[in-house]
């Protein structure tokens, strides 16, 4: 990045008075990982801060179908796991009609002509209860009735409250309807899957523990519940407290603004860093909170971290608002070797051969997951997450 626009883009956040950025030529600000990505310095709100990450390399990435997109347009159906019957495209053996609905799983299928790619932390709301996506995957066109391993989210209800899992109606900021309203590749405002803030996503993710998530899920509404203690608002904290669904606490009004006021003032400058930094290839974001490193998000192009940033960013912000832990600042170097190091102790790989390969790295201090394309003309990773442990 030439030190002249990266002095333009620092003063266009600058004046807009809503994050602090460390002004510094760009040579001095780019921090190389051992994975090979290069680490710019942090954009700042409040306790939260984001490192953008910019790859040597982008990918051809337009042909996935993001789950939010399959959903709004009706050929992504998911569905509780007993409703099989009549979802077949292949017959080569009679449809099996299954029991009953099951907590941990449910069934995709997915109509369009178009790969689907699901992120583990993705919330879809419906049925006998909210689930949590457990894990990254690639779901091929016009594809079968897929078994998914979810995590329920609400862990009151077990009532059916539609035949089929939908969309959140608010979890859209300001700036995807700015991008994308018009004509954009998400197809407009309107509602998208809802996710999971990182804490909630490493019990689906690395603990795989259906409990834990529970008890995450209870643990976090109790936090949020704690920040609105005082505020003037018609919904109480005991109103939080007693819902059992964390996708209803997350789109509650009061709860939106306090993440807004984190999440509105990254969301924008960050995507107005995106579209600068478009030639350099930016493709992530490693995560701290109150000075502590806890994520990273790393796709294979700025145009697929153009669409997921939205959410991204909200669920980054939501875990700022319930961690009170205070810390000193998240340096560069920091962010730079916590995305570098990826050298684990055991490595799991699962393989669904022609789609795509699923890795999980354990190591000292982190667990790791890479989602790796096998479809024709890929064979790159699609989204690398990390988590601090």
């Amino acid at each position: 990045m030439r030190p002249r626009l990266f002095v333009a883009v620092t003063v266009l956040l600058l004046a807009a008075g809503l994050v602090s950025v460390d002004l510094r030529p760009v040579h001095a600000g780019e921090q190389p990982s051992a994975s090979g990505y290069n680490v710019l310095e942090p954009i700042r709100h409040g306790s939260l801060t984001v490192f953008p990450v910019v790859a040597p390399k982008s990918y051809a990435t337009s042909e996935f179908l993001t789950l939010d997109e399959g959903l709004r347009s009706g050929e992504v159906v998911v569905t509780e796991y007993g409703n099989v019957r009549g979802l077949m495209r292949r017959r080569p053996t009679p449809a099996v009609q299954r029991e009953s609905a099951e907590v941990n799983r449910l069934v995709l299928i997915n109509n369009s002509k178009r790969p689907l790619l699901l992120l583990a932390g993705e919330i879809v709301t419906g049925g006998k209860q909210d689930r949590v996506i457990g894990k990254d995957r690639i779901v091929p066109a016009e594809s079968d009735p897929v078994d998914l391993s979810v995590f329920c989210v609400e862990p009151g209800r077990w009532v059916a409250t539609s035949a089929h899992f939908g969309t959140s109606g608010a979890m859209y900021g300001a700036t995807y309807g700015a991008t994308y309203g018009s004509a954009g590749s998400a197809g407009g405002v309107g509602g998208g899957t809802l996710m999971a803030q990182p804490s909630v996503r490493a019990k689906a993710m690395g603990d795989k523990d259906q409990n834990q998530v529970w008890a995450e899920v209870r643990k976090q509404q109790a936090s949020m519940a704690v920040e609105l203690t005082g505020a003037a608002s018609p919904v109480s904290p005991d109103q939080i407290r007693s819902t059992s669904s964390y996708a209803r606490v997350m789109e509650n009004k009061e709860v939106r603004e306090k993440v807004d006021e984190i999440a509105k003032p990254i969301e924008e400058s960050y995507q107005s860093l995106i579209r600068q930094l478009r030639d350099h290839k930016a493709v992530g974001v490693v995560v701290a909170v109150n000075g502590r490193i806890i994520w990273a998000d790393v796709f294979a192009s700025t145009e697929l971290l153009e669409r997921y940033w939205p959410k991204l960013v909200r669920s980054y912000a939501s875990e700022a608002v319930v961690t009170r832990a205070k810390g000193g600042e998240a340096s560069l170097a920091q962010a730079a070797a916590f995305l570098g190091d990826m050298d684990g102790r055991r490595e799991t790989i699962e393989n669904e051969p022609g789609v795509y390969r699923h890795t999980e790295i354990n190591g000292d201090g982190f667990k790791a997951f890479a989602l790796t394309s096998l479809l024709p003309k890929t064979g790159f990773d699609v989204h690398v997450a990390k988590m601090a442990e």
